[in-house]
Formats: structure tokens, sequence, C-alpha cells
């Protein structure tokens, strides 16, 4: 996240350029509206002289009709105009945050593995849901009472100057002195509302953390200490938020304070030119409405001040993210993707996270239509190369081609077309069976889907399942065992039909029943196909066509499988570990070099 500071000016131009700029007339009709509704109050209170001195003083029966029908018509306008202005000023607030949300989804879809990385799910969630709606909360305040009121007050003053500026100066003496004050506190709640936020950001990650992982939580006992450390963040989000709203509160305490001071001097001044006869009763009701009227939005003015300094400390965050610069572009120019089955090649790569070098001068060779399985330690790097090879991340250095095609010479839509990914983790998302393979395909015939659905072995199950494919999978495919979840990610990879296929560890977490299915699915996936296998298990990868060993970022051994038992080097240790025991064998003990790659390998 960037230190960058947004003064207010910087926020409201921001945010009326790329929000509110495209709903002028919806506001300028709402402007209206708060004209008529805050000139009532200006209406109101001129009302009050002849009430006073004709109907009340002078008891003219004549007067008391058309006071009366004037005061009911006010009251009328008044409640037309207040509905009016807060639909259409709520209505261009929804549609604001609606934008905002779905730039930000946008956006941070955009950004690469090392932004995700760095920006936890409960992070974002936060700045996507809970700042855009404090954002809305607000400025739906802020627009459907500060325009009101100022535009109340504004007639109010005027009303109240027509009847005796001294009388008005006189009132609104304290006004100067709150200067200084309004505006430390107005800095104090900007400083605390953004304490809030990020404290709001990390409350909500500990949740995201604990949900996900909610059986490593019951499994190890940590029940408590999950509770523990999101009492204390919520002990300190509270006392944030408290000193928040004491600041936010300052402001209107001290509008009271001075308005009773005002009013006290004008009651001192004015009493005695009205026992001398200098002002009548009338008048004098009609000041000292206009300005209790005046001195009501005045304190709600000075309320929404530090209501919009929480607001901006959440548009300070929304910002920081949309102004994120996104690494992951495409090309100037871009070149077409590549026809047909392509061969894959990495040359000299470089990739490293920080400090850690993670891919060091990488380069293999992937034949088109063959399998390519890359075995090694974890963190040797194999993941990384599927992160490459689909651009979630660029190299620092060497090339990643398709068919003779650097891939960031490609469009990245065109490039992610070429790949269809099956992972351990299978994720589904919280949706119906149907979706979940079809990802909003509408061009898909039930002909096809059922091929589909046949081929990946999705039909082995689906008859148990109560509504079939428009079964719900639930949060993350938790509906469905990990075989299941497997298979229909299978069923999604064989409807894309795309040329190149990863497999990351595909059968790692299954049974041994559910992992012959699941492989049988994967090998009628990879027919024809350029794979590229990641697995520690080799049982899974001796058929493939080509083997290439990693150790830290580089490529240490490649061949067959029966070639590089015949090299007696690494990859034949490790065959010697899974298939033959942990007994020193001939192998060993000619290939010691070995014996750190597999130390590291087995976690040793």
């Amino acid at each position: 996240m960037n230190d960058q500071t947004y003064t207010s000016r910087d926020l409201m131009g921001w945010l009326w350029r790329d929000y509110l700029k495209k709903h002028i007339w919806l506001m300028t009709l709402a402007v209206v509206f708060m004209v008529i509704e805050g000139s009532t109050l200006g209406a109101l209170a001129r009302l009050m002289e002849p009430m006073f001195d004709r109907v009340f003083v002078a008891g003219q029966e004549d007067a008391l009709i058309w006071v009366g029908l004037t005061l009911i018509g006010i009251f009328v306008l008044r409640a037309i105009a207040g509905v009016s202005q807060k639909v259409l000023l709520t209505k261009v607030a929804q549609r604001t945050a609606a934008d905002m949300r779905i730039d930000l989804l946008e956006r941070m879809m955009k950004q690469d593995g090392a932004f995700h990385q760095s920006h936890p799910p409960g992070f974002l969630i936060q700045r996507v849901q809970s700042d855009v709606n404090a954002v809305g909360d607000v400025w739906r305040a802020v627009i459907t009472g500060a325009g009101r009121d100022f535009i109340g007050l504004l007639v109010l003053l005027g009303v109240a100057i027509s009847i005796d500026p001294v009388w008005a100066l006189l009132a609104c003496v304290g006004i100067p002195v709150m200067v200084l004050p309004a505006a430390m506190a107005q800095r104090f709640v900007r400083k605390r509302a953004r304490e809030a936020r990020d404290l709001g950001a990390d409350l909500a990650t500990r949740l995201d953390e604990v949900f996900h992982g909610i059986v490593q939580v019951k499994l190890n006992a940590l029940e408590a200490y999950q509770t523990r450390q999101y009492r204390d963040l919520t002990g300190r989000f509270i006392d944030t938020e408290v000193r928040a709203a004491f600041g936010n509160s300052a402001i209107p305490g001290m509008v009271d304070i001075l308005s009773g001071l005002g009013f006290m001097a004008v009651i001192l001044y004015g009493g005695s030119e009205i026992i001398s006869g200098d002002k009548t009763i009338g008048q004098f009701m009609t000041f000292f409405t206009a300005m209790g009227f005046a001195f009501s939005p005045l304190r709600r003015l000075g309320g929404m001040a530090g209501l919009w300094q929480i607001a901006a400390a959440a548009l300070e965050r929304i910002r920081e993210l949309l102004d994120a610069p996104v690494h992951l572009k495409d090309p100037a120019k871009p070149v077409t993707a590549p026809v047909g089955t392509p061969e894959i090649k990495l040359t000299d790569v470089d990739l490293s996270y920080g400090e850690t070098r993670v891919l060091d001068r990488l380069s293999f060779t992937a034949k088109a239509g063959q399998t390519t399985a890359l075995v090694g330690a974890s963190g040797a790097g194999k993941s990384t190369v599927f992160n490459v090879l689909t651009r979630l991340i660029d190299a620092q250095k060497g090339s990643a081609t398709l068919g003779g095609v650097a891939t960031t010479e490609m469009r990245l839509a065109d490039l992610r077309k070429l790949f269809s990914v099956v992972t351990q983790e299978a994720l589904l998302f919280d949706d119906t069976l149907r979706e979940n393979i079809l990802l909003g395909r509408t061009d898909v015939t039930d002909a096809r889907l059922k091929e589909v659905l046949d081929a990946a072995h999705v039909s082995d199950f689906l008859p148990k399942l109560d509504k079939g494919l428009e079964t719900l999978v639930g949060p993350r495919g938790s509906a469905l065992s990990g075989g299941q979840r497997q298979r229909v990610v299978i069923a999604r990879a064989l409807l894309r039909d795309t040329p190149i296929l990863l497999l990351d560890e595909a059968t790692s977490a299954l049974d041994a029943q559910s992992e012959q299915t699941v492989q049988t699915a994967l090998d009628r996936l990879s027919k024809g196909r350029t794979t590229i296998v990641i697995a520690h298990r080799l049982a899974t990868i001796r058929n493939a066509d080509h083997i290439v060993v990693m150790d830290r970022g580089r490529v240490v051994e490649e061949g067959t499988h029966e070639g590089l038992l015949a090299q007696g080097g690494a990859y034949a240790e490790l065959y010697q570990l899974q298939f033959k025991g942990n007994a020193p064998t001939p192998v060993a003990s000619q290939h010691a070099k070995a014996g750190g790659f597999f130390n590291r390998l087995l976690g040793r």
C-alpha cells in the first residue's frame, strides 16, 4: 500500500470526476428540491411576525385564516421537497457505491500474485464492502443534509439580517472563535477514522482466516487463542471508534455553547429595544425563530464536518487500491496467440520475491502434445513455473514462449484461453454444480455437457445428489467430497478444451479409490494436449514423456523415467526412497551430492 496522502479537495475532485459527474441531472433536480425545502424554514420564520403582531396582538380575525393556510401550505411543500430530494440523492449514492465496488473488484482482479500475497482476502473484502458502505452512509447523510441545511442557513440568516443586522451580528459573534478548534477536531477525527478502517481490515482478515481454517482451529484446540486475538483487536477498534466519536461530537458541542452565548447577547440587547417600543414582539419572534432554526442546521453542519472526515478516511483507502499500479498489462502491440497444440519453452528465467530467489536461470522445453513432469522439493519453484506461464506474475529475466510466441507478447485474455489448470485445491464457487462447470457459458449443448460429465466421471456421483446439476456445492465446494470436487474441476477443464493442461498435485489429497478415478479422467483430459504435471509421488508420473527435476529454481536433471533411473542421480535416489524404503543403496552411496536435495524434499 502506498503512503500517499490525499487532501479533502483531492478526494472530492476525484469523487466528482469519476463517480458523481455522470449523475449531474439527478443531482441538479435534487438541489432544486433542496432549495425549496431549505427556503421553507425562512418562510416559517417570516410567518411569525404577522402571526404575533396581527393575530395575537392586534386580534385581526381575517389574518388568522390566511396565516393558517400559509402555514399548512409551507409544511406540505416542505414534505414533498424533502421526500423528493432524499429519494433522488439516495439513488445517486447507491449507484455511486455500486460503481465504486465494481471498479475496486475489477482493479484487484487485474493485480498480480505479489499484490494478493501482501493483501489478504479479509483486507480486500473490508475495502470493497465496509469502506464503500461507510462512504455511502456518510455520503447520503452529507448530500441529503448538508445541501438542505446550508441553503436553509443562508435563507434564515437573510431573514434575521432583514429584521436587525445588529441582532444578527450579536447572535453570530462567537462563530469565528470556532474556526481553529473545529479544524483541529477534524484532523483528529480523520486520523482516528483512518486507524479504525485499518483495524476493521485486520478484524475482517482474522475472521476470514478463522472461518476458512475452522477445521485446523478445532483440531489444534485454537478456539480460546483465536477468541483472545479477536477480542484484543476488537478492544483496540472500540477505543479508536470512541475517540473518533468524541472528536466528531466536539464540533456540534461547541456550536451549542456559542449559540447560547449569542442568544443571551440578543436577549440582553434586543429586550431593551422591545421594551422601549423600537421593535415589535412579532419582529423579535421572527428573529428569534429564524436564529433558532439557523443554529440547528449550523449544528448539523458542524457534525457533518466530522462525518466527512470519517468518509475521507475510507475514501483514502479505496483510492489507494484504485491507484495501486497494475504490473500485468496487455502489450502495446499484441501478437496473435499460437494455433494448435504449442510447444512450451522456458529460457534462462529468473524470478525473485523480494530477496528470495525462486527461479534461477531456469530452462527446459515441454514438447507439443506430450506430458512433461516437474519434480522437486517444496520451494523448488515448480508452482512458480505455472504462474510465469499463465502470467500471474512476470519473471524479471528470461523468456517463456508458447509455440514460439512469448507470453508477454500476447493479450492476457488470449494467453489464458490456452490453459486449463487442475490443482489439489479444486476451488469451487458457492453456486450450483451446473454453474461451477459452465462458469457463465450459455453456448454448451446438453449433449456436450453430458459428454463432459461422463468423461470426468461426474456422472458416477450425480444420481446421488438430490437436485443433480442444480445442487448447491456450498462454500468452496464443501458439500462435495475431495474426489468429487476434483472431477468437477476436470469437467470444467474438458469443457474449456484448451491446448495446454497444467496439473498441480491434482490427486495428492485423495484416497486410493478416488485417486484412481480422478487419474483416469486426467489421463483422458491430457490426450492430445501439451501437459505439464507437478507431482511428489512418482507413481503418478512414471509414464510422463519427459521429467524435469528441479532444485532451488534450477533444473538439475531431465529425461525419461527409465533414463533418469539409469543415470543414478537425484531422481533415482528419490525413486529408491519412495519405493524401496530408506535403506542405503549403491545408487545412494555413489551420489552423496544429491543428499541435500532429498533432505529438503523430505523435510529433513
